[in-house]
């Protein structure tokens, strides 16, 4: 059997890895450690060494990371700290601790979007946790990356104010849901997508009362999504060790 993809999936309250198979298939248990606040490049490169160590081989790397990416470097990192990570190129530093292995990197919920979608038509796909990420595909391509989550939704919250966690522990899963139907609801006149998919931790508490139009995944898709990013050509350019 070849060595799997190692796939990693950056949050801001867990950090999760396992190996998967080119097809997206688990060929690990998925591990999973707390994120450690703070949690500056060097942190987190010890943090994900070590939470790694335990697993079956792997050739590749994939990356979900909370922020704006762009090429194997870290643009934005909202619930990291931004000061602390902007500029900084995560890829190649992985692949450095971790054997020279390519590495390549996305938005997180890019990653977790590709094993969600049906690969027809426009979808969105929206993670609750932390914060809320988005993703948009277009006949299964993914399109340029819209922070959506750090827009202003209500007077001056954004929709990771509005939904993330923090909002979740205080106001109560019935509140939270009827913010959801909102934002689902803007987004929707934004967008005009044909379906939406809700995934991440938070996922599993969204009512059962959803249009027909959004689906529900309470499972976690972020390492299966990892596999794709070796697949697909384009501007995820693999980083290898200097």
């Amino acid at each position: 059997m070849n060595p799997g993809i190692l796939a990693i999936d950056i949050g801001g309250t867990g950090l999760k890895a396992a190996v998967v198979s080119e097809a997206g298939r688990m060929l690990s248990e998925r591990l999973r450690v707390p994120t450690p606040h703070p949690c500056p490049p060097g942190r987190m490169l010890a943090v994900l060494a070590e939470l790694v160590r335990p697993l079956p081989a792997y050739d590749r790397i994939a990356i979900g990371f909370p922020g704006v990416v762009r090429d194997g470097r870290v643009v934005t990192a909202p619930h990291l700290d931004t000061r602390l990570w902007q500029g900084y190129e995560l890829a190649a530093a992985l692949s450095g601790v971790l054997g020279g292995h390519p590495a390549r990197m996305v938005n997180d919920a890019d990653m977790q979007g590709y094993a969600l979608i049906r690969a027809s038509g426009l979808e969105l796909v929206v993670t609750l946790g932390t914060g809320m990420g988005t993703a948009l595909y277009r006949d299964g391509e993914l399109m340029p990356h819209m922070e959506l989550s750090q827009h202003p939704f209500r007077k001056d919250r954004t929709y990771d104010d509005y939904l993330g966690s923090e909002a979740l522990a205080r106001i109560g899963r019935k509140r939270w849901n009827r913010r959801l139907g909102k934002a689902l609801e803007m987004l929707r006149t934004l967008l005009n997508p044909d379906r939406v998919f809700l995934a991440g931790g938070n996922a599993r508490l969204v009512g059962d009362d959803h249009p027909a139009w959004v689906h529900v995944s309470a499972g976690g898709t972020g390492m299966e999504g990892g596999a794709h990013l070796w697949r697909a050509p384009g501007p995820r350019r693999a980083a290898r060790k200097r």
